[in-house]
């Protein structure tokens, strides 16, 4: 089989990874006052019958992408395999503990400040990354430079800006926003099905002691069926404009004297 025949074959995501050369970094770097990298992390696992395992991966770049696009920033690859222990009940989900997260980005935190990088921004697309604000909040409280983006005011700015119909709460996993985003920015790994999937469980007290399937037999918990390219346009454009402050707050005090 040729290597475009396999790509196609195995559902190879292109586009994902950025293509910068050492030469890109040295040349943008040079132009700002303070460099800061952005950091995707995602998630492999479930995302129903329509959306890939690499949904949350795929999100969580399309946004760093738009970042990356508008404003001077260093743009890393992906994390694509986070805390997906909720999903754990369906074939394929892949999880790595909350200490090793915490760890690996760390570690790329403190690798990018030892090359020059002053600050970095993880983009989080898995709503059970909880770690990642205690990565930032230590890292903080060491007076490094580091922040979560977006947070839940940024999704819901995005969310009313883009005509989403479904509330943060019941658009819990695989849902409109999701669904959105993909058809957007990869409509080719969206397969049919979203369009009959809606379900909705808006109590999940107990979701951290029982996980994913004391909630849903089929892995959805939202409203799918709205979801449009449209709106997934309009979201990342939202979320872009969300990010100035971010950006601004990072690279405060890093002008030379």
């Amino acid at each position: 089989m040729s290597g475009s025949g396999m790509r196609a074959a195995y559902g190879v995501v292109s586009g994902v990874l950025p293509t910068d050369t050492t030469e890109d970094v040295r040349t943008r770097g040079a132009g700002v006052s303070a460099q800061v990298a952005v950091l995707p992390v995602g998630s492999f696992e479930q995302h129903g019958p329509y959306l890939p395992l690499v949904t949350d991966t795929l999100v969580a770049c399309a946004v760093a992408r738009e970042l990356a696009a508008a404003y001077p920033v260093h743009l890393l690859p992906p994390l694509t395999v986070s805390c997906s222990h909720e999903h754990a009940a369906w074939p394929g989900t892949v999880s790595i503990s909350a200490v090793t997260l915490h760890a690996v980005v760390s570690d790329i935190a403190a690798s990018l400040r030892r090359s020059g990088v002053d600050a970095l921004v993880v983009v989080n697309g898995h709503g059970g990354n909880y770690v990642l604000g205690n990565v930032v909040q230590e890292a903080s409280a060491r007076g490094e430079r580091m922040a979560l983006f977006p947070a839940a005011e940024d999704w819901e700015t995005a969310r009313e800006r883009a005509g989403v119909v479904t509330s943060l709460l019941t658009d819990m996993h695989a849902g409109e926003i999701e669904t959105s985003i993909l058809l957007h920015a990869h409509p080719e790994f969206v397969r049919p099905g979203h369009e009959s999937a809606d379900f909705t469980a808006d109590d999940r007290r107990h979701l951290l002691t029982l996980g994913m399937s004391a909630y849903t037999e089929s892995g959805v918990i939202g409203r799918p069926s709205l979801g449009s390219a449209e709106k997934g346009k309009e979201l990342l454009a939202s979320l872009a404009e969300s990010f100035e402050p971010y950006l601004a707050l990072l690279t405060r005090g890093a002008e030379p004297e």
